[in-house]
């Protein structure tokens, strides 16, 4: 089928509303507009160019944990959450009693997509992936009523307050299953043609049209991308991470996707998920890049510390994946003794590499500043 005669589904009238069913999508796909092929083309070539650098950077999973950490706190905001990256970083207990119901879910997101990550070693991208993905998603927070782990057995709805005054209403939950199971084959399906970034962008659209789960979609929806780039090859590691570059853009994100529902008008869908997928993976590469050349400053400047200098690489290290530190946490993290942590803490200030950032004279917390800067821009 091409893109451009593509039918996005049809409007079923219910009992006092009216849901959309969108056409099954597990078929061959081809088009005609010669953008979608240029833009293909940069797409590919800047996620290959993030990719090299993922299997080059030494110790890449220290720093694949930041984007992690940054894909959660964006991915939850667009949802609402009101948790900054600063805050997703630092332990319950150093946040405020009325701000740990949005850390609770933004840490979960990033408890999710490191699970889920993993268990792609066991399992392919997969409904039964996803559910175990959204159980430890919901898990203790807001949607943990809503049938956590497990496809909608209700009917659900996007923007208003009910079904009376939705913005859309997706497909009734009698053909979820049905729907979810064409999605896993499409992934999967080896018979058919399909570039995968194609296939990928296609299956976002597809994913959060069904809509399958009572809470979560959109994050479950956003988080299947690099699990779908993982579990083909097209990355090592789970770099690409375009929730940034869509709530940047999220109104030409959600007009994308209710243009395809309302006009059948995929090619334009196809079209804004490839310039997100080349500009998003362009400014990951170039994050790799800068924190190379920072890491290869700080490891440099650390060797004035002659035999401190061990010590002083183990907490960089620990500063990677977690650029707040206390000196408990210090203490704990490399395993030294509590008169070592200060001492260490203080020759990284007078480096320049940590600065302390709470103003207090007890229970100070400290930052590495300068490569936390390289994940807020």
């Amino acid at each position: 089928m091409k893109l451009e005669a593509f039918s996005a589904g049809k409007w079923r009238q219910r009992y006092q509303y009216k849901s959309f069913e969108p056409a099954l999508i597990d078929h061959d796909w081809g088009w005609d507009d010669l953008q979608i092929n240029t833009l293909l083309e940069e797409a590919t070539r800047a996620l290959g160019e993030l990719n090299a650098f993922s299997l080059i950077v030494p110790d890449i999973d220290l720093f694949i944990q930041m984007h992690v950490v940054k894909e959660a706190q964006t991915s939850s905001r667009i949802e609402g959450t009101q948790t900054g990256i600063d805050e997703a970083l630092m332990p319950e207990e150093q946040i405020l009693p009325e701000k740990r119901d949005d850390w609770r879910e933004v840490r979960n997101y990033i408890d999710a997509v490191n699970t889920a990550v993993a268990e792609l070693d066991k399992l392919p991208l997969s409904n039964r992936l996803l559910k175990q993905t959204h159980s430890v998603l919901m898990d203790g927070v807001r949607g943990e009523h809503k049938q956590p782990g497990e496809f909608r057995a209700s009917q659900n709805w996007i923007g208003g307050s009910s079904l009376a005054d939705a913005v859309f209403i997706p497909p009734h939950p009698d053909g979820v299953a049905d729907l979810m199971g064409d999605l896993e084959k499409f992934w999967h399906d080896d018979a058919i043609i399909v570039p995968h970034l194609v296939r990928v962008a296609i299956s976002h659209y597809q994913f959060e049209t069904i809509h399958p789960f009572l809470d979560g979609n959109g994050r479950i929806g956003r988080l299947m991308i690099p699990l779908y780039l993982v579990s083909h090859g097209l990355l090592a590691k789970p770099s690409l991470y375009l929730s940034d570059f869509f709530e940047r853009n999220r109104a030409s994100y959600y007009d994308a996707l209710m243009r395809v529902r309302m006009s059948n008008d995929l090619v334009h869908w196809v079209r804004f998920f490839l310039k997100g997928v080349a500009e998003t993976a362009s400014k990951g590469r170039d994050v790799f890049r800068q924190v190379l050349a920072l890491r290869t400053e700080v490891e440099h400047s650390i060797l004035k510390l002659g035999k401190r200098t061990p010590n002083a690489r183990a907490a960089l290290n620990m500063l990677y994946s977690r650029p707040f530190v206390t000196a408990d946490q210090l203490e704990k993290g490399i395993e030294v003794s509590t008169p070592t942590a200060n001492a260490l803490i203080r020759d990284l200030i007078g480096l320049g590499i940590l600065i302390e950032v709470t103003g207090q004279k007890r229970y100070r917390t400290y930052s590495f500043n300068r490569y936390l800067s390289l994940f807020l821009s």
